[in-house]
């Protein structure tokens, strides 16, 4: 794992820089126990299940799947859970450290996380949450802080997320919020369209609505997870259940960003709580779709090394 320094090169030196990990799957704390086994998917599928994406936090770790991924050889991103990247003195030295211990021993090539509010007061388990940021100029600045600050603190690359919510405050539209954050850390980004799907349909927004605003040379990842729609009050709602109903919004969304997402080295379809037999097809759609945007890269060797 890299070490920490004062300085690093801008952010095209430093995503020339990463590996390409194709199509993967996520998971979290217990979550096999619940769905898939993602490492023996993986073993029948190697050309849909290339690497895992690791929800963790700090207080519970990571889970006996994902060691035995990680003993597999296999490569992994980090996906946190338990810090405010729109509070940047919840992204402590301390926290930062102990994250990139954690992400080292598992071979994480990246951090990554949704951008907002993670846990109310104190950081443990009983005060989780996830709240969307405010989309106004002072806060895309304040998580620009937050992510510069993780980035030098564990010497590893931070690809803030556009988190789910229903209700959003604040004047800006989430592209243009993002594309300011990535602007100010001089980060990539990993856009989640199925979060951008509900984005724009509670807005009333079609669904590629203002996309332009997106830099999409920063978008290092994207994710793509089921979506259950609900009516309440004559308005229309979506579960981000991470089911395998995807919204056409969704699709509309991926297939419009691939072509441009230029630097992109990482897709990841959240299914990991579905049956084996609904989510293979669906991962035969990524992979057409990361084919035809990304010719040759499948296949490309990631293992970890010995």
């Amino acid at each position: 794992m890299a070490r920490p320094s004062n300085e690093t090169p801008d952010f095209a030196d430093r995503v020339a820089r990463l590996p390409w990990l194709g199509l993967g799957i996520s998971t979290e704390f217990g979550a096999a126990a619940q769905g898939l086994d993602s490492l023996a998917l993986a073993h029948e599928r190697p050309d849909l299940i290339e690497f895992l994406e690791v929800g963790a936090d700090l207080e519970r770790g990571v889970d006996d799947t994902t060691r035995a991924w990680v003993a597999d050889g296999r490569p992994t991103t980090y996906h946190f859970l338990d810090v405010n990247l729109e509070e940047s003195e919840d992204v402590s030295e301390e926290w930062c450290r102990d994250t990139a211990e954690l992400a080292g021993r598992i071979g994480a090539r990246w951090l990554c996380g949704d951008a907002g509010l993670w846990h109310v007061g104190a950081r443990d388990l009983g005060h989780g949450t996830l709240v969307p940021p405010v989309l106004e100029p002072e806060s895309a600045t304040e998580m620009a802080t937050s992510v510069r600050r993780m980035r030098k603190w564990t010497g590893m690359e931070v690809v803030p997320e556009n988190p789910p919510a229903h209700v959003f405050v604040g004047r800006m539209h989430l592209a243009d919020y993002y594309a300011n954050v990535a602007e100010q850390a001089d980060c990539g980004l990993l856009i989640d369209v199925s979060h951008l799907a509900i984005y724009q349909l509670v807005h009333g927004y079609d669904a590629l609505h203002a996309i332009e605003c997106l830099p999409a040379d920063r978008i290092v990842e994207m994710h793509l997870a089921g979506g259950r729609r609900f009516e309440f009050k004559q308005r229309t709602f979506v579960d981000d259940d991470h089911g395998c109903d995807i919204l056409d919004e969704s699709w509309a969304l991926l297939d419009a960003l691939l072509p441009r997402a230029v630097n992109l080295k990482a897709v990841v379809f959240e299914c990991e709580r579905n049956p084996r037999e609904q989510v293979l097809p669906l991962f035969e759609r990524l992979r057409a779709r990361l084919d035809r945007s990304f010719p040759g890269c499948s296949g490309v060797s990631t293992r970890n090394p010995a």
